[in-house]
């Protein structure tokens, strides 16, 4: 751990349920940092987190993080800890070489989403966390036995986008934040997500009221669109019953 961490915006890519803390905009600038850097990076085929170093201080220079396809129960949910306090940090790695980083596989949302957690599994909250490293605004790592063991992202609505566009830096309005929530039942609520695939009347209005809302909110666009985005492919795959 170093005591500088990253002062990027995070990025939440809402279609491409990712979080990304990097500079680069487009994907020949992504490209050209994978190249320029070392770490973790997705391979043909496989697609785990990513911890990106700079090949001469070996300090950590950007992140993804893949949010779980499934939320965890309430009760599990209401189980993630707290404490430690976050502090802020950044990572250095002990040597210059490419590694594989797991991705979270248990996605838990506090109230109103106003904290998302993903962990690595549900045995991390049986154990006291070590620590929380603050790396970059409103992200952090989750230690526990001197491992990461998961993340999160704080206020994940304020960083609403697409792809490597950056947020809109105004907050966001109350209504985006509403329609956050739903959307994240629709596409990982386990019985939600399970009504749309049977075809469900219920599910399917939630679906369709949701994907209405969206394209009738006038306020806060670009947050508007990157939920309207996943939302839209799931009225098409799921929405002609």
């Amino acid at each position: 751990m170093t005591d500088g961490p990253l002062r990027i915006t995070p990025r939440f890519d809402f279609p491409g349920q990712c979080v990304r803390i990097a500079e680069y905009a487009d994907v020949e600038e992504w490209q050209q940092f994978l190249a320029d850097t070392f770490g973790s990076q997705e391979w043909l085929w496989d697609d785990p987190d990513e911890f990106r170093f700079a090949p001469d201080s070996r300090e950590l220079v950007g992140a993804a993080f893949r949010s779980p396809s499934e939320s965890a129960s309430a009760e599990d949910c209401a189980r993630v800890p707290c404490t430690p306090a976050v502090r802020p940090g950044g990572l250095r790695a002990d040597e210059a070489r490419d590694f594989r980083l797991e991705p979270a596989t248990e996605l838990c949302r506090a109230p109103g989403d106003t904290v998302l957690t993903c962990l690595r599994d549900l045995d991390v909250l049986d154990r006291p966390l070590d620590a929380r490293i603050g790396i970059a605004p409103d992200v952090a790592l989750l230690v526990q036995h001197g491992t990461v063991v998961g993340w999160s992202i704080t206020d994940p609505a304020r960083y609403l986008t697409t792809g490597f566009a950056a947020p809109d830096p105004a907050p966001p309005v109350p209504a985006t934040r509403r329609l956050l929530t739903e959307c994240l039942d629709l596409v990982t609520a386990v019985p939600v997500v399970d009504g749309l695939v049977d075809g469900e009347p219920a599910a399917l209005a939630r679906l369709q009221a949701a994907d209405k809302a969206l394209r009738e909110q006038r306020e806060d666009r670009h947050r508007a669109d990157a939920l309207l985005e996943l939302i839209a492919t799931y009225v098409e795959d799921y929405g002609n019953w």
